[in-house]
C-alpha cells in the first residue's frame, strides 16, 4: 500500500494555514483552537465518528449530512463549523486531526513558541520541567512549551527532541552505546 502520510501532511497544511489566516483576521485564533480541540475529543471518544472520518466509503454528501448534525449537536459554529463542513464537502475529513495538529503548530509558530517532546526515565517534578523550559528556551531563543512522557525502560536521562533535532541522554542508549564499543575492541 503506497504511503500517502506526505498527501495528508500537504493537505493538512494547506487547510490549516487558511483556517489560521481566518482566524487571525477575525481575531479568534484562541476560540478556533478550542472548537477544534472540541471536535477531536468527539473524534478519539467515539468510533463511529472516528470511522466517518478516516473511511472512504462514505459519500461527501453521507459525511456532509453527519457533520452538520454533529457540529449542530457540539454546538460548534461560527468559523470552525464551516471550516468542517467545508472539509467535509471536499472529502478532506480524512486528514482533520492531521489539520488540527497543523493549525495547532501553526499558532505557536506564530507567537514565538516552540514544542519540546520530552521523553523521561521518570515524573520530572514541576522544578524540573520549569528548569528545562528555561534552558531549552535559552537555546532556541523561543517560549518552549514540554509535552512530556515517562518511559521507564530509558533507565535514567532524557530524550528532548524539538523540531528535527534530537538530544538523547538516556542511560539506555548509553549502556547500549558502551556495549557496541565493547563489541568492536574484544
Amino acid at each position: 500500500m503506497a504511503d500517502n502520510s506526505h498527501l495528508i501532511s500537504g493537505v493538512a497544511e494547506r487547510y490549516a494555514s487558511s483556517l489560521y489566516e481566518l482566524a487571525a483576521e477575525a481575531k479568534a485564533v484562541d476560540a478556533v483552537a478550542k472548537d477544534l480541540n472540541r471536535f477531536q475529543a468527539m473524534i478519539d471518544d467515539s468510533t463511529d465518528l472516528r470511522r466517518l472520518v478516516e473511511s472512504p466509503v462514505f459519500s461527501a454528501e453521507d459525511q456532509s449530512r453527519s457533520i452538520v448534525a454533529l457540529i449542530a449537536k457540539a454546538n460548534i459554529t461560527g468559523l470552525v463549523g464551516n471550516f468542517l463542513k467545508v472539509v467535509a464537502r471536499n472529502r478532506r475529513l480524512f486528514a482533520m486531526p492531521a489539520i488540527i495538529r497543523s493549525y495547532h503548530e501553526t499558532v505557536a509558530r506564530e507567537r514565538g513558541e516552540v514544542s519540546a517532546d520530552v521523553t523521561s526515565a521518570h515524573a520530572l517534578s514541576a522544578a524540573q520541567e520549569k528548569e528545562l523550559m528555561a534552558s531549552l528556551s535559552s537555546v532556541t531563543g523561543k517560549t518552549v512549551t514540554l509535552n512530556v512522557s515517562v518511559d521507564a525502560s530509558l533507565l535514567g536521562g532524557l530524550i528532548v527532541k524539538i523540531g528535527s533535532r534530537q538530544v538523547d541522554t538516556s542511560l539506555r542508549t548509553k549502556l547500549s552505546t558502551l556495549k557496541h564499543t565493547l563489541k568492536e575492541v574484544g
